[in-house]
């Protein structure tokens, strides 16, 4: 965990190049046509956002059938030994299209790597809106996570950090210099394959939030506010049969869990109570995981001199 000293502002350069994807899980559709419509002429404005945006559709072959991947998931392609590694003629797509990714936005860990990746999901859990990121104390990800808060005060927001080293982090957000782990990644429920327009509005509100941050923090108007934020850390999956429908609820030592197809309960063996997330995401059917679990913390988040934002606690769910 970040045990960086917050008490002091945080310089940080002005984020030049950016990049907003969808259609990396090609069934997720929300962010599918979030980023057609603002690739349309009409639609690209000069907002004082990064110097250059980049649009573009991650996974074009399985946007193209409507399908979570080709061949292999591509969210879990842009690990260093995935993007660096022989590849045979007979690989699978994703990953010679998560190294033409690595190109286009990188290469991963170096210099050249866009600032900022805006990389939009949609879940079938019922998780409102969150932000995944490698790091709690990536301050850009936080105080942009803030905002949307600050923006969007009826939707209910929460940042998972999942503590992954920068070579084992595996998802296309982390190609970028500030990855949010994937940004407004999982707005739900909505099955995959449709697309509903409460969900699509969300989405589109929390992109242009986000560019106005950006164009306020570019700009260096005024500054950024201390705030501690609320931060969730999963740390294990759980694997059984139906699982009830109440992410980010408390889950205590004893309380219900599961139901069997025979109707029997199973009540929850953890020594301490946690917090689940991501139930009844069916694209972790075949994989025979019914949710996630985990901690959540306060982290303090500095001031950065540019934009500024009320002070208060952030709550972190913090994923192992």
């Amino acid at each position: 965990l970040c045990q960086m000293q917050v008490d002091e502002p945080v310089r940080l350069p002005r984020l030049s190049r950016a990049a907003v994807c969808g259609g990396t899980h090609g069934n997720e559709l929300s962010g599918v046509y979030l980023v057609r419509e603002m690739l349309k002429p009409e639609n690209r404005k000069e907002d004082g956002g990064p110097a250059s945006l980049l649009m573009l559709l991650s996974n074009p072959r399985a946007v193209q059938q409507c399908t979570r991947y080709v061949d292999t998931d591509l969210n879990r392609c842009f690990t260093h030994a995935t993007l660096n590694g022989p590849a045979s003629e007979g690989a699978p797509y994703e990953i010679f299209r998560a190294r033409e990714l690595n190109n286009l936005l990188g290469p991963k860990g170096s210099r050249a790597a866009v600032d900022l990746i805006c990389d939009l999901h949609n879940t079938t859990a019922n998780m409102g809106l969150c932000f995944i990121a490698y790091s709690d104390c990536d301050w850009v990800c936080l105080h942009i996570f803030r905002h949307l808060q600050k923006q969007m005060p009826d939707t209910p927001m929460r940042f998972i950090h999942f503590d992954v080293s920068t070579k084992e982090s595996y998802s296309l957000d982390s190609i970028g210099k500030h990855g949010f782990g994937e940004f407004l990644p999982f707005i739900g429920p909505q099955p995959h394959g449709c697309i509903k327009s409460n969900i699509y509005t969300a989405m589109r509100e929390g992109v242009q939030h986000m560019r106005d941050w950006v164009s306020c923090f570019n700009s260096g108007e005024s500054n950024v506010s201390m705030a501690q934020l609320p931060v969730c850390r999963g740390f294990k999956t759980s694997k059984c049969f139906l699982s009830q429908d109440r992410d980010f609820c408390l889950l205590r030592p004893g309380e219900p869990l599961f139901q069997t197809f025979s109707g029997e309960t199973v009540k929850y063996q953890g020594a301490e109570a946690l917090y689940a997330f991501f139930i009844n995401e069916c694209a972790y059917y075949k994989k025979g995981i019914a949710l996630s679990l985990a901690r959540k913390r306060r982290v303090s988040v500095p001031s950065i001199p540019s934009v500024s934002i009320s002070s208060r606690f952030i709550y972190i769910y913090l994923s192992m």
